[in-house]
């Protein structure tokens, strides 16, 4: 930093009180945190002593390698012999394989036994899988940091203990700090940067702050700076302390009393000039665009930002200078083009044998001449030019690109075609054979296609039979291609040439030769644009680096199509006349050690091939024992600049050294598409020293620095050099991020070549290419170091001594994990030599990295053996983690195991990394193992907020809302007038109120004044009413039920009485029936017949705790309770006596009761809570007339209206409407029971539009069901005439936060049936108040609002635009009923909130509910929850507390009264709430991210355990889907809410408990889980 030799105290006066301001911008959010680094290093750049630029050189010099021993960065130059004493005879190597290194893995495990730690292993379900039992197995190191790290944390925390019981007063701890003090001194070490002087000045406290701040931020690099409470909205400000210790919670209102904080340097002595100083700053601050325009990514805010570690090795050598290739000699009888070469031999040397094809068996199938592929060429270009189309408009014309697709076994046609392109000048595009339309890659074969302007492909006629057809025969469609024109090109379907007919065969320009396809990281294929001059000058090169000659023969192991297998196996041996041998893959598949036969058979001179074929001809190398290798003068390994060639190499030459193979033959070299070859090396003399080795720390790797390993020899790597540059180039190192700046001699960068011989553009895309190849390099000063071009090669390596070139991996192979880099081929190394590997196979193994919160996190996929069990696969992977963080100090995000052949290969049998990648973020990968690691790897979550006590009185709370000009959160409905008026009480059909306070006599009432007046209708699945009953029925059945009751029951006044019923009007009868007898009903729901073990208790646990003295039902029901069935699951000899009301006699009771006050108990309502609480409240006669006087004014409900209900009639506010409302206010009700909706989807919405409804009431689930099951089906019911332009409100009835999703969805689907897009609405209720808000005919429609999901995990509340990131969508929950009044309170001090503020919700009304009913009568509880007082304001209202959090915000609109409207937001339940790291979520907001993240996804919820988050996945999909969601749901947590998922459990549809409302039992669901009863399909422990 600017400051690091800045003392501070000697700074001039105005610029400490700059530094001071400074400061206080950065606490009080004003500037982030690089802006105050840039204005502070500004302000001291002045005062920072120079330092020497030093050169501290790495001994890299080329030509003078220096002694290992005397230098400690020299690369030891290790002879080949002792390097290969390590190795074994290789039977199992592999291209990865490295003894070394396989030691070192075994090594790094066995540290890792000593810590032997249970690892939970994920259960899977016997079903799906194969499962074997749980053991413990050793879990992934955590404990990664060294000893003197360990130390220094220690150390640290002493530190920030001692210091933290300072700082309860700030000036005791400024005056501490300034004064020397013990505390002080002790910790000068850490605070002062080694200026131990004591300070004794008495220059005022404020310079005092800013000296102290400024010497301890020097430091600042150990602690990052505090981010979990920067919401503007609101913000906490932090005391400037020193970065050790954060200070978190000081609220505004506090710091601004006790902290006194200094501004622009003036002491703050008084309350005012802090006032006014803070709005002299608040009038400087640069005023923010708002929201709207744009969102900025809040990374800052939230990511914990990880400080740099002070002993990172960084590089320290002189800036490199640029590396030349030798002269590329001019020959005298080099060709003027490609195609020269081809005509001169094919005219001179018309017998010499140009291309062996081999058969299957690797039998030579047939031999080209040099003559035969002169005259076919010839052919083929004569016939592309002149016969494809007319002579007036031909098909192709000179320049045009033509697609080349020939299989690998048929390299005769394809060099046929390609030299027929170069001869018609038209431009190849070597592709490969689309197999089928779902082929790996193969939409971005269309996109380079498409980009090339490819419309017509060659091919041969084996090859089109081949391809996929559709049913009319003609070739399939492939997905992204551009339309094709197919060719076949076999020679009799060619034209010979008329006799004056030549090809033009210029001198090679600059025109596009061929384009070869490259695949990015990403997956995109991109064309490479070759030109003439360059693929003419590439063969040169290769001429003289590979000193060919004419007449030799080549063997060629590679895919002649692109890289090596075309520059060597096509382009340059036709040059110089070279006979070449090619061995597909499919022979090799087949023979692995046929390459080798074929070298042996024609003595070829020069061999193609790569590391697998060295290995696979070295493990079948004892069925042969009499090939030799001696006439080879080059063995070329085209993927010698994968580190890991080596040790292949290695284990060859031990292998066939035997055999007459010598160590100067194998010549490794390095190449990539855009800059074709880099370097190569030259084939030794015989006896000549051999080629450095460089033996690399991975730690100083990971950095981009070269370091000889020499202490741990478990983590380095050994590379072998590439040889030198190619002839004619010029080669530099640059910075593989940023601007391309030259690397200094001791550093990693990416190698950049300029030379005629490379690649000139990715064809059609110019925006690329300028970034690729046209990089003029720049040396640290920022100039260019010339204005020739270099092309970027992809390439990571080094320049060595002698100007040797080491290649250390491939940017796309590249994983740059919290500022580390780390390469892929690396980690699959360590991964293999984990042994024994009889778990994966070798070759298929794929490692990429994935973008999960604002870091890389890496993923490992490999393919599983089929004969591997359960824990073998767990006990690989576990071991796996535990090696990869040893020796590369890097966690594993995610390591999954998928099933053998599953992985999307490339052509040639790889593995396609971008498109495994692509299977596994869209969850299309099938694992059949995983293992999740995001607790170790994870490590830039923010801190955990700790809560501070509130020291701050609500009076004071209250005072700062009105000083800050907000007003009182509080919203109240409209009154709830009394109608006396016995005229008008007769017009609108309702009885005089003044007469009649109690339902029963309401009942009674209306069966004398309106006896045939239809009350209620009930509806079957067939939409047919199966009863009815009008006042006077009603009226009647009640009479009979009571005089049973009265009989039968010997029941007592105010006795509790058991409703079990089905939803109809039976229930609703036997409540009258009760109340006319005096006692008090309790309405349950009956148990289901199918789920008794689950269902019964509930019912017997509410008989139970109400001490039910009597059980009214039905027949078939009473039978359910005494059945055999039910014993199983409760003891059915101990039920209360059970009246059946199904046929009683017609009796009259004697008299009907009259409760003697309208306080006394009209009935209980339980009901199970979501987090498992069963409650029953007690609600009075006054609040069951309270309610529905309210409902009917909300509602405008009259005896001429009709209403559908479709919900369950057992509790809250769907009770009130199915058995109460219509015996109040005289409507029809059109009774439909959700059960029906299972067996006629239709049957609620045909009512609503049969029977023209204008009001209708149902739960969430209904809704859901409506949603799911008929979203598709709306044409069909149009069709029959379903029709919802009738209705007026469509009320949802629940006790939560209304769901906007699902309200929106139903909205959009049936707005084709009619149904008003404003019909939609909630209604919000709690168990002290069943009805506090809901969307009536009258008031304003229901407003949304955004909030900041941050901020609410803070318990604060911050609006945002819509759209901004990591909002959320919140609708006010209906209008407030008419006499209900809500107020916002603090639930800690009990004080009132203001506006927009976030508290929990308390209400006030008539028709409260009077208190639980509990046995034990435990009055403190509700006390508390129904006769509540605020601790300060209206001290003397009554409240009840709802339990559920929320916000009342005053809107633009206006009610019925014309004032300006309030709505109330229900956030959620406080008992749901889980509070982790410190904050606190609502389970709806996770639940709701993880079922956006796979489609397969039915439903979701969360709860905690032990400080763990689990996730419950219901799976819709197919089992083989399971193991796909859990990296899914983890990434989506951890994005969207900061969090590690700790145990995911995937599960069948319907298991997660949901009540009647359609609200999930979570904590149902979590005993369910804890007692192992889920049954789930997986288990994934995420540990």
């Amino acid at each position: 930093m600017a400051d690091r030799g800045v003392d501070l105290a000697a700074l001039p006066k105005e610029v400490r009180e700059q530094l001071a301001e400074l400061e206080l911008e950065l606490s009080e959010g004003d500037i982030t945190r690089k802006g105050y680094e840039k204005k502070r290093a500004k302000l001291l750049a002045p005062f920072v002593p120079q330092t020497q630029n030093m050169d501290v050189s790495i001994k890299l010099t080329p030509g003078h390698p220096s002694d290992p021993a005397s230098s400690p960065n020299a690369i030891p130059i290790a002879a080949p012999r002792q390097h290969r004493a390590h190795r074994s005879g290789g039977t199992r190597d592999d291209r990865y394989r490295s003894d070394i290194h396989t030691e070192a893995v075994q090594a790094a495990l066995a540290r890792h036994k000593e810590e032997k730690m249970a690892l939970p292993m994920p259960t899977k379900r016997r079903s799906a899988f194969v499962q074997s039992p749980a053991e413990n197995c050793t879990p992934p190191d955590t404990s990664s940091a060294s000893e003197d790290e360990g130390s220094l944390r220690r150390r640290q925390a002493a530190i920030s203990a001692m210091l933290a019981q300072n700082l309860q007063s700030p000036e005791y701890w400024i005056n501490r700090s300034v004064q020397g003090s013990s505390t002080s001194s002790s910790a000068s070490s850490t605070l002062s940067h080694g200026d131990g002087k004591t300070h004794n000045h008495s220059q005022g406290q404020t310079s005092m702050l800013a000296d102290v701040l400024a010497h301890t931020r020097i430091e600042s690099s150990s602690i990052p700076p505090d981010v979990t409470s920067t919401v503007p909205q609101d913000r906490n400000s932090r005391a400037n302390l020193p970065p050790n210790i954060v200070v978190k919670g000081i609220s505004r209102v506090q710091s601004r009393s006790s902290m006194m904080e200094t501004a622009g340097g003036v002491p703050a002595h008084s309350r005012v000039s802090t006032k006014i100083q803070q709005l002299l700053n608040t009038l400087k601050r640069p005023k923010r665009p708002p929201l709207s325009e744009f969102f900025l990514d809040d990374s800052e805010e939230i990511v914990e930002v990880q400080q740099p570690d002070p002993n990172t090795p960084r590089p320290e050598g002189r800036q490199i200078i640029p590396v030349k290739g030798e002269p590329l000699g001019v020959v005298s009888n080099w060709p003027p083009a490609l195609q020269a070469s081809l005509a001169r031999w094919g005219a001179t040397q018309a017998k010499s044998p140009a291309l062996t094809v081999l058969d299957i068996t690797g039998k030579p199938l047939y031999t080209l001449t040099y003559g035969k592929l002169w005259t076919r060429s010839l052919k083929l270009a004569y016939t592309l030019l002149n016969k494809l189309g007319t002579k007036n408009e031909p098909v192709l014309k000179p320049g045009d690109r033509v697609a080349l697709v020939y299989p690998n076994s048929d390299p005769g046609m394809f060099w046929v075609a390609f030299y027929g392109c170069l001869l018609a000048e038209v431009i190849p595009v070597p592709i490969e054979v689309p197999l089928s339309r779902k082929d790996a890659g193969s939409q971005q074969i269309g996109f380079l296609l498409g980009s090339c302007g490819v419309g017509l492909a060659l091919t041969s006629e084996i090859c089109l039979k081949g391809l996929p057809k559709t049913p009319n025969g003609e070739i399939q469609q492939f997905k992204g291609w551009p339309r094709l024109k197919w060719v076949v090109t076999d020679t009799k379907y060619l034209t010979k040439p008329s006799k004056d007919w030549q090809p033009h065969i210029p001198t090679a320009n600059t025109d596009t030769a061929y384009i070869e396809y490259k695949a990015s990281k990403e997956g995109t294929v991109m064309g490479v644009a070759v030109s003439k001059i360059s693929m003419l000058t590439h063969c040169q090169a290769l001429t003289q680096a590979c000193n060919y000659c004419e007449g030799e023969t080549l063997v060629n192991v590679l895919d002649f199509k692109k890289d090596s297998g075309l520059w060597h196996g096509v382009l340059t041996s036709v040059m110089n006349r070279i006979h070449t041998i090619s061995v597909p893959y499919s022979v090799m598949k087949a023979c692995p050690l046929s390459w080798v036969q074929r070298v042996h058979v024609h003595k070829a001179r020069m061999a193609l091939v790569k590391c697998r074929d060295l290995h696979w001809a070295m493990m079948a190398h004892r069925d042969q024992k009499d090939t030799t290798l001696s006439s080879l003068r080059m063995l070329i390994v085209a993927d010698g600049a994968n580190p890991w060639s080596v040790s292949s190499c290695d284990a060859f030459l031990n292998v066939f050294q035997s055999h007459g193979l010598k160590p100067e033959m194998i010549c490794p070299c390095a190449s990539s598409p855009e800059a074709m070859t880099v370097a190569i090396r030259r084939p030794g003399a015989l006896g000549a020293p051999l080629p450095a080795r460089a033996i690399l720390s991975m730690a100083g790797l990971s950095h981009g620095v070269i370091r000889v390993n020499t202490e741990d020899k478990n983590s380095a790597l050994t590379v072998q050099d590439v040889g030198h540059v190619m002839p004619g180039a010029l080669m530099c190192i640059v910075k593989p991020d940023g601007p391309p700046m030259l690397c200094k001699t001791d550093e990693i960068g990416e190698i950049v070549l300029n030379s005629r011989a490379g690649g000139t553009m990715y064809y059609g895309l110019p925006g690329v290419t300028k970034n690729t190849f046209e990089v003029i390099p720049v040396n640290s000063g920022g100039t260019p170091i010339g204005d020739v071009p270099f092309t970027r090669t992809g390439l990571l390596g080094f320049v060595g001594p002698g100007s040797l070139v080491f290649v250390v991996g491939k940017i796309e192979g590249l994983l740059a994990v919290s500022g580390r880099r780390h390469n892929a081929d690396d980690l699959v190394a360590t991964a293999l030599a984990v042994e024994p590997v009889k778990t994966v196979y070798r070759g298929r193994i794929a490692v990429f990295s994935v973008t999960v919160f604002y870091d890389e996190r890496i993923v490992i996929v490999a393919e599983q053996r089929p004969d591997a069990n359960e824990e073998d696969s767990f006990q690989w992977m576990s071991r796996v983690l535990q090696a990869i963080d040893s020796i590369h100090q890097v966690g594993l995000y995610c390591l999954a195991l998928v099933p053998g052949n599953t992985l999307p290969k490339t052509p040639l049998g790889g593995i396609h990394v971008s498109e495994t990648k692509q299977h596994f973020l869209e969850g299309s990968l099938h694992p059949c193992n995983i293992l999740m690691c995001p607790h170790t790897c994870v490590t830039n979550l923010p801190k955990p907020r700790q809560k501070q006590p509130v020291g701050v009185g609500p009076a004071s709370i209250m005072v700062g809302n009105l000083v800050a000009g907000k007003r009182i959160a509080q919203a109240s409905g409209r009154d709830l007038r009394l109608i006396d008026d016995q005229e008008q009480s007769r017009k609108l059909c309702v009885w005089p109120t003044n007469m009649h306070q109690f339902l029963s006599e309401a009942l009674q009432w209306r069966a004398q004044t309106d006896p045939d007046h239809v009350l209620y209708m009930l509806l079957n699945a067939k939409g047919v009413a199966v009863s009815s009953a009008t006042c006077s029925q009603l009226h009647k059945k009640a009479e009979k039920i009571t005089a049973a009751l009265l009989e039968r029951g010997g029941i007592n006044t105010g006795d509790n009485v058991v409703l079990l019923y089905p939803p109809g009007i039976d229930l609703i009868a036997s409540f009258y029936g009760c109340l006319y007898a005096g006692c008090v009903p309790v309405t349950v729901r009956p148990p289901h017949p199918q789920n008794l073990g689950a269902t019964l208790p509930t019912v017997r646990m509410i008989i139970d705790v109400s001490k039910a003295a009597c059980i009214l039902t039905t027949q078939t029901l009473m039978k359910t309770l005494r059945s055999k069935e039910a014993a199983a699951s409760v003891n059915v000899k101990t039920w209360p006596n059970i009246i059946d009301t199904d046929d009683l006699p017609r009796k009259r009771p004697s008299q009907i009761y009259k409760p003697p006050t309208a306080e006394m108990l009209a009935y209980l309502d339980f009901s199970v809570s979501t987090t498992g609480m069963l409650t029953g409240v007690k609600i009075s006669h006054a609040a069951v007339n309270a309610l529905c006087r309210s409902l009917k004014l909300q509602c405008e409900l009259y005896s001429s209206r009709q209403i559908a209900i479709c919900m369950d009639p057992y509790c809250g506010l769907g009770f009130v409407l199915w058995c109460l409302s219509s015996v109040y206010s005289g409507h029809q009700s059109i009774l439909i029971p959700p059960s029906e909706l299972e067996t006629s989807l239709p049957l609620w919405l045909s009512t609503l539009s049969q029977y023209k409804i204008r009001d209708t009431f149902c739960s969430y689930s209904v809704m859901e069901l409506c949603t799911k099951g008929l979203g598709t089906q709306t044409e069909t019911l149009k069709a029959r005439g379903v029709n919802l332009s009738c209705v007026r409100s469509c009320v949802v009835i629940a006790e939560e936060r209304p769901r906007l999703a699902l309200t929106q969805s139903f909205s959009k689907l049936f707005k084709d049936l009619g149904l008003s897009p404003r019909a939609v609405s909630t209604a919000f209720g709690a168990r002290v108040n069943l009805a506090i808000c809901l969307q009536g005919t009258a008031g304003p429609d229901p407003t949304t609002v955004y909030v900041d999901m941050k901020s609410l995990r803070h318990d604060r509340v911050r609006l945002v635009e819509r759209g901004a990131p990591q909002s959320l969508p919140l609708m006010e929950s209906g209008t407030m009923l008419p006499g209900v009044r809500v107020i916002i309170v603090n639930p800690e001090t009990r004080g009132p909130l203001g506006d927009c503020h976030l508290g929990e919700i308390w209400v006030n009304s008539p028709h409260n509910a009077s208190g639980y009913y509990t046995i034990y009568g435990e009055e403190s509880l509700q006390a508390d929850h129904f006769n509540t007082r605020l601790s300060f304001g209206e001290t003397e209202t009554l409240w009840a507390r709802t339990g559920y959090l929320g916000f009342v915000r005053r809107t633009e609109l206006l009610d019925a009264s014309g004032d300006r409207h309030d709505a109330l937001f229900v956030v959620g339940s406080l008992d749901e709430t889980l509070e982790l790291r410190g904050l606190r979520y609502h389970p709806i907001d996770i639940e709701t991210s993880v079922s956006r993240a796979h489609r397969s996804i039915a439903e979701s919820a969360v709860f905690t355990w032990t400080n763990l988050l689990v996730v419950v996945v219901e799976l819709s999909g197919s089992e083989q889907e399971a193991l796909d969601l859990v990296p899914l749901v983890t990434n989506v947590v951890l994005k969207e809410h900061h969090l590690i998922v700790g145990v995911v459990v995937i599960v069948d549809p319907g298991v997660i408990p949901i009540n009647s409302r359609g609200e999930k039992q979570r904590m149902h669901l979590r005993d369910s889980f804890l007692a192992d009863q889920l049954d789930p399909i997986y288990v994934a422990y995420n540990m």
